[in-house]
């Protein structure tokens, strides 16, 4: 199994400007990530050959992953939290160490009473305490409050290009 790219505000240089087309592709792939690019060509009126191109690039420059979602629950993992972050010092470095923590699926920066935001899957109860050690012993961590999910009420990534 292969790890997906970090993730990244903006692609290198700056954002990207997309046309028309390539905004229609992501959406056509964000519908069916496994769509043919024959079928997608049709639907955006472009050749397979440039479809299968365009995709390339986007995947090239970070604009897009293709991956597959999985439903945590039916692999056995039914607890999630996120959790909010108080550190002092660089929180880049923070970030690092947190990422590299296998359980922890996402990591931001963020503005408001907390500096840093976790999302993590876990086995149950103590397998998240568990985590939260790992975390707790990060030496700029001051302090973390956990939002444990109790109902996945709405899950999309179909926000497209706008």
């Amino acid at each position: 199994m292969t790890t997906p790219p970090k993730a990244r505000a903006t692609a290198p240089g700056g954002p990207v400007v997309l046309d028309e087309i390539s905004k229609q592709i992501i959406e056509q792939l964000q519908m069916d990530g496994r769509k043919p690019y024959a079928a997608i060509g049709k639907a955006v009126g472009l050749s397979e050959a440039a479809v299968r191109q365009r995709v390339q690039r986007l995947l090239d420059i970070g604009v897009m992953q293709i991956v597959a979602v999985t439903d945590p629950l039916t692999l056995g993992f039914p607890r999630q939290a996120m959790i909010g972050i108080k550190c002092e010092g660089d929180l880049e470095t923070v970030a690092d160490e947190l990422s590299s923590i296998a359980e922890i699926d996402y990591v931001v920066l963020t503005a408001g009473s907390v500096d840093i935001m976790v999302e993590v899957v876990c086995e149950g109860d103590t397998h998240l305490l568990e985590i939260l050690g790992k975390i707790r012993a990060i030496p700029s961590v001051r302090a973390t409050e956990t939002f444990v999910y109790l109902k996945l009420h709405k899950q999309t990534y179909s926000w497209g290009t706008r």
